[in-house]
């Protein structure tokens, strides 16, 4: 299938304006109309305090069939989903169900490698802790590296089922319809309906239909969301409306050794479940996700309360990621622009 396919047309446009065109405006819809060998398939949602600056979808939902997007399609949001995790575990620890800087072994008894009496929920939280496979050493002696993990995700996930009694499934469906997020889901509640279809493109340069979209764990990687819900979440979570304020605190702060040489963005620092960016003093919390098939990013800017999301099911040219983020590491600069010209 060649890129004429992704005919540069507004296949489906829902924007929100308050006023004149604004600058934003122009200037993502200039950088996704001028781009021709390999357009943006996806989603842009920009919102500041509540209200909706940039609203817009390009292209299609399921290629083959030519079905354009819709403003309430949903998406696997990749890395996105382990600020979800985080949160969940964080609200365990907030009942005094659990400790952060306890060893795992105290919550999953049945875990063989001696790592599980010294591997703490920091250590998955903040990716230190060296865990590759569960029948095998770490990689590292814990606490004393940093290496970006799935599987520490996962095992948090584990966690939080034996403290609460309840399914992974059921405690992230209980957080999401608390926040009011109708259309966010674990893959195995079986409740959403408008998944988009995701693509690849091949070393040949054809995209093709995604089979392993959901080979990541849920945990760290596999929610379903839209850009709506996102926003949603970005209020509720950044407001201190799911958590103490202590709590929320640590999860904003950049955490001791959580330190990674980003494929995307370069030295990157971590907090709980987010990436926290003080670059030209400008506080930008979030993260971006890939799954297969699926290039997605949600950041937010406290100072100005400004939510930048992007969420594509076409994922070009994997074996570089600053290529296959390229239109959201655009839209991100031009935000951080805005915010810079008008602080």
């Amino acid at each position: 299938m060649k890129y004429l396919v992704f005919l540069l047309l507004f296949l489906t446009t829902t924007l929100v304006t308050f006023g004149q065109q604004n600058s934003i405006e122009k200037q993502i819809d200039s950088l996704i109309l001028t781009t021709t060998t390999k357009p943006f398939n996806g989603v842009i949602l920009i919102s500041q305090k509540g209200q909706t600056n940039y609203f817009k979808t390009f292209g299609y939902s399921d290629i083959a069939k030519k079905v354009p997007l819709q403003p309430n399609d949903q998406f696997v949001v990749g890395s996105i989903s382990k600020q979800f995790t985080a949160v969940l575990v964080l609200r365990e620890f907030d009942k005094g169900n659990v400790d952060l800087f306890a060893p795992i072994r105290n919550y999953l008894p049945e875990l063989t490698q001696s790592w599980a009496d010294t591997v703490t929920v920091h250590h998955l939280l903040t990716h230190t802790h060296g865990i590759t496979q569960l029948d095998k050493p770490t990689s590292f002696p814990v606490g004393t590296q940093y290496s970006y993990s799935q599987i520490g995700y996962d095992l948090l996930a584990k966690i939080i089922e034996s403290t609460s009694g309840k399914s992974f499934a059921t405690l992230s469906k209980n957080l999401f319809e608390e926040c009011g997020m109708k259309n966010t889901f674990h893959p195995d509640v079986k409740k959403y309906t408008n998944l988009v279809k995701g693509y690849t493109e091949n070393e040949n340069g054809i995209i093709e239909f995604e089979t392993e979209t959901f080979q990541n764990y849920v945990a760290a990687g596999s929610f379903l969301s839209t850009a709506e819900d996102l926003t949603i979440w970005n209020e509720k979570f950044y407001s201190g409306k799911l958590l103490k304020s202590r709590t929320l605190k640590m999860v904003k702060t950049k955490q001791n050794g959580a330190v990674r040489n980003h494929p995307i963005f370069g030295v990157t620092e971590y907090g709980y479940g987010i990436t926290i960016d003080t670059k030209e003093d400008i506080l930008q919390l979030g993260q971006t996700g890939f799954a297969p098939g699926f290039v997605s990013m949600n950041f937010y800017f406290p100072k100005t309360k400004t939510s930048v999301i992007v969420l594509e099911n076409v994922a070009y040219e994997t074996d570089n990621l600053k290529k296959t983020f390229y239109f959201h590491t655009a839209i991100l600069n031009i935000i951080r622009n805005e915010i810079l010209n008008y602080r």
